[in-house]
């Protein structure tokens, strides 16, 4: 798929100019970064230009898409301001006293109809082939449930020992050195590098939005029902992301932080969270409960 169609229209489009070799300047230092054994940090930074850089296949998939319509842009914009400029001059008044009134010129209407479709194709086709392919996980080694409630995400792995846990934000009071501000969480979502992951979405109140951009998923967590969708991590790092749905007053107060680890950590932290978030007769433990009362209580004051 990284070589797919989209990749090749890309690259036959960047032929008309430079900018295209700077297009992915974030994505290729990113893939750098990961070369070099650095772990990726997937976040929006002041002043950027362009998309979050990529941490995985999906997102450079997305990349390539992207690329292949900004060149189809560029060329329609600089023909349509080359033929109106001509135009301006070509049938300027002084040039032109007695303008023309010809009208229905057959050709040219064909050709405004036609050359438009053939546009429409072009980016059909790869966008078509892209949508089917981020839906369905193809071999998923692993498997995790999301569920957005008001106002927090819950995750559950079925595979894993059928573990699961609540994510909630860090108060601005409480940020360490480093964390982000409305973006950290006390329990990231752990995946292995290298894997492919299935994410399976149900909502339990309204309808959210499960959305990582530098990994490029995006999936509604819809009420009464469930969808399905996947992501990979081919580099270590952390990647953060937030509920793109309006949900309610605190729909700010939804952040997401994947952490993408070797699989033998992943292995090492799976053992851990079985036990930590054990569960008693299809209940969270107590800990975790009380820990939902106090952030219960925490968001009515905020809403106050």
């Amino acid at each position: 798929m990284r070589r797919s169609i989209v990749s090749r229209f890309a690259g036959l489009f960047a032929t008309f100019g430079v900018a295209g070799m700077s297009l992915h300047g974030a994505s290729a230092l990113a893939q750098e970064a990961g070369a070099a054994g650095q772990p990726m940090v997937g976040a929006p930074h002041a002043w950027a230009l362009g998309l979050q850089p990529a941490g995985g296949v999906v997102k450079e998939a997305i990349h390539d898409f992207n690329q292949l319509v900004l060149w189809i842009i560029i060329v329609i914009t600089a023909f349509v301001g080359a033929l109106l400029a001509w135009v301006i001059w070509r049938y300027r008044a002084e040039k032109n006293p007695v303008p023309s009134r010809t009208s229905h010129h057959t050709l040219l209407e064909v050709a405004w109809t036609v050359l438009p479709v053939l546009i429409l194709v072009v980016i059909a086709i790869p966008s078509f082939r892209l949508i089917y392919w981020e839906d369905r996980a193809v071999d998923a080694e692993v498997t995790v449930n999301v569920t957005g409630r008001q106002w927090y995400w819950h995750y559950a792995y079925p595979d894993q020992g059928n573990f699961a846990f609540d994510s909630y934000p860090i108060q601005e009071a409480d940020l360490k050195p480093g964390q982000l501000r409305n973006l950290t969480v006390d329990e990231p979502l752990v995946i292995p590098v290298d894997t492919n992951i299935r994410v399976i979405t149900t909502g339990q109140d309204v309808i959210h939005s499960f959305f990582v951009p530098s990994l490029g998923v995006q999936k509604y967590t819809i009420p009464g029902r469930t969808m399905e969708t996947w992501m990979r991590a081919d580099r270590v790092g952390t990647f953060y992301g937030q509920c793109n749905q309006i949900c309610g007053t605190n729909h700010w107060f939804m952040p997401i932080v994947v952490r993408a680890v070797p699989k033998a950590e992943f292995e090492a932290w799976t053992a851990a969270a079985k036990q930590r978030f054990a569960q008693v007769g299809g209940a969270p433990a107590v800990a975790t409960a009380g820990k939902a009362e106090a952030d219960t209580t925490q968001l009515a004051d905020l809403r106050r």
